[in-house]
């Protein structure tokens, strides 16, 4: 099959196109760089010209509120637009866990617009939801330190190593639609300061790390487990023990 891959040089798109390619499927990265700008519509009907699968992995260069609402829902009304005239069979999008429990966060409102969009589209399609990369702790760590210490919700999170959600991304591509939504996440649950101290201990960064109520995580608290799974989900093997002993 023809897959072209939005976002197809980034963590999870670089990943896919290779497993994709593995697989003998034609699979080809779009991105800016590549001449495919969704935001401006150039490029792509171009490049989903005689493509079987769209699968998206994009994401804004800016996280500011304004700026990633108008990102998702440029981009996914150009997209879906462009993938409806090509006749493209399958939409894949890649989203996250818990967007329509943390109504306060802009960047996870942006994330329920993407998805309403997509379903909306007339599409044959699937979403799927990740929870937070392991890849994703060393920034989350950084964009919450205050003054040499580290402040983090005390809520809970089921993280997943960026390889594994690439695995379920391509294997979805490859094969027939879900029409709906799967959840997957990593195998273990912690609290979002305690995945984060791991990390950091790991890698002998003495930062000290505090569960703060009051820190914020995306602009919205996090208190309870709108972050992890839920029942039924796509449970990935790898552990964040393996991961950070693989060297990460």
């Amino acid at each position: 099959m023809r897959i072209v891959v939005i976002g197809g040089t980034g963590l999870i798109g670089s990943q896919v196109v290779k497993r994709l390619g593995e697989h003998g499927h034609d699979a080809v990265p779009a991105s800016p760089n590549s001449g495919v700008n969704t935001l401006t519509g150039e490029g792509v009907e171009e490049v989903l010209k005689g493509a079987d699968v769209l699968v998206d992995v994009s994401n804004s260069p800016s996280f500011a509120d304004d700026d990633v609402m108008n990102f998702f829902t440029t981009a996914t009304t150009n997209l879906t637009k462009a993938a409806a005239a090509a006749g493209v069979g399958h939409y894949v999008a890649l989203s996250i866990v818990g967007t329509d429990e943390l109504p306060e966060s802009g960047y996870l409102r942006a994330k329920v617009a993407q998805e309403k969009l997509i379903k909306e589209s007339g599409l044959t399609y699937s979403i799927i939801r990740a929870t937070q990369f392991f890849e994703f702790a060393g920034a989350i760590a950084n964009s919450a330190e205050q003054d040499g210490v580290v402040r983090l919700p005390h809520g809970g999170v089921q993280p997943v190593a960026a390889s594994d959600v690439a695995a379920v991304v391509g294997r979805t591509a490859a094969t027939a639609p879900i029409g709906g939504v799967l959840e997957i996440g990593g195998p273990e649950e912690f609290t979002m300061d305690g995945w984060v101290r791991t990390v950091l201990a790991h890698r002998k960064d003495e930062r000290e790390v505090v569960g703060d109520p009051q820190a914020k995580y995306f602009g919205t608290f996090l208190t309870g487990k709108q972050l992890v799974p839920n029942a039924g989900a796509q449970l990935q093997p790898t552990s964040l023990r393996e991961w950070l002993d693989a060297g990460n």
